[in-house]
């Protein structure tokens, strides 16, 4: 019997040509790493968050379709038709287990979870990141690519900008790694590692992206508070 929530989270098919258009015709997108992607299975996709645009520009550049964690103020009238019906998943940035629930019954399922696993929209170095990302791979065994995002914001513009259609962006999928439990260890301990693995894992393939692609992150605006809660990750657009 299928769980609630999987029906109403399947991506349909007019969302993999929207995510073409986005960052083909609308960008230009430099996609690299994308034969790294496993071709079957779970995978849980983390990325690096300086923009509005990040959510999509992955969701698009992809070589499997997935469901991205979006924040639930964004689950409203028009756009929220559009959000659930492309199948991303909304989530209570203060605190919403559901989701990560939801998130791990998809990945069970054979498919592929989109989070920014740093919270908000900053300078995208990858610092620092919430553990969502770490309670999922651990708890659905789901291999997780990191993927770095360049260009949707550059030094000077603010947050909530977007970029001028045609400009060059970078999207960058990385190595992938699995991370586990060890034996002896307390819950608390595997997820605190878990996480370090994963964030120097992302931190290092964005620098290897700016090397290959020329493209700096972004200085980053004005402080954003983090949310910290154990859904971690949502997407704050899409």
């Amino acid at each position: 019997m299928t769980k609630p929530g999987l029906r109403a989270g399947l991506s349909v098919a007019w969302s993999r040509p929207v995510g073409w258009f986005v960052t083909h015709v609308l960008y230009r997108t430099s996609i690299l790493g994308r034969t790294k992607v496993p071709s079957t299975g779970p995978v849980i996709f983390a990325a690096n968050h300086i923009s509005f645009l990040d959510g999509p520009l992955m969701f698009g550049a992809a070589p499997r379709p997935m469901h991205i964690l979006v924040k639930k103020e964004l689950f409203t009238g028009f756009l929220g038709q559009v959000l659930r019906a492309s199948g991303q998943l909304p989530v209570d940035r203060a605190g919403d287990r559901q989701a990560l629930q939801l998130s791990k019954d998809m990945l069970d399922a054979g498919r592929c979870v989109g989070i920014l696993p740093e919270g908000t929209r900053g300078s995208g170095a990858a610092s620092s990141i919430n553990n969502g990302v770490a309670w999922l791979a651990l708890n659905s065994g789901a291999t997780v690519v990191p993927v770095a995002i360049l260009g949707t914001r550059i030094t000077g513009e603010h947050l909530d900008a977007l970029p001028r259609p045609r400009r060059q962006l970078h999207v960058h999928f990385g190595e992938p790694l699995q991370v586990a439990r060890k034996p002896g260890e307390t819950g608390r301990v595997s997820m605190d590692r878990a996480g370090i693995e994963i964030r120097a894992a992302l931190a290092q393939h964005i620098q290897q992206a700016i090397q290959v692609s020329g493209q700096p992150l972004p200085l980053a605006d004005s402080p954003q508070k983090r949310y910290e809660a154990v859904a971690g990750t949502p997407a704050d657009h899409h």
